[in-house]
């Protein structure tokens, strides 16, 4: 995935804001992307990182633990943090979709799936 972080939020909306139910709004000093008002990645700037809720963190760490991986901050949650320099779109597109069916109701996962 392109490391520019302009390219890089651009897929982000592209990818979760047509959702159902989804917003942007900051986190601290960082974009983060919710639905039902519950966080499903935090975009972390600096680091050039993304945090996903996930289920299956441990599948994709002993798929690839350079570019999935977690913190000991996010040891007792389930998200994950993404190397975007690394990760590939087909993968963080999954990820990303993913990170809101975890979130998202029953209905808006209905509305989605009428589309």
């Amino acid at each position: 995935m392109a490391t520019d972080m302009l390219t890089f939020m651009q897929f982000m909306r592209a990818t979760l804001l047509p959702l159902p139910g989804v917003t942007e709004k900051m986190h601290f000093e960082d974009p983060a992307f919710y639905v039902n008002k519950k966080i499903m990645a935090n975009v972390k700037l600096k680091d050039e990182l993304v945090a996903l809720h996930t289920l299956e963190r441990e599948k994709w760490m002993a798929a690839d633990s350079h570019t999935f991986f977690i913190t000991d901050h996010y040891r007792n949650y389930k998200y994950m943090l993404v190397r975007l320099e690394t990760v590939s779109p087909d993968d963080l597109k999954e990820l990303l979709i993913t990170a809101w069916r975890n979130r998202a109701t029953q209905k808006l996962i209905g509305e989605y799936e009428e589309r």
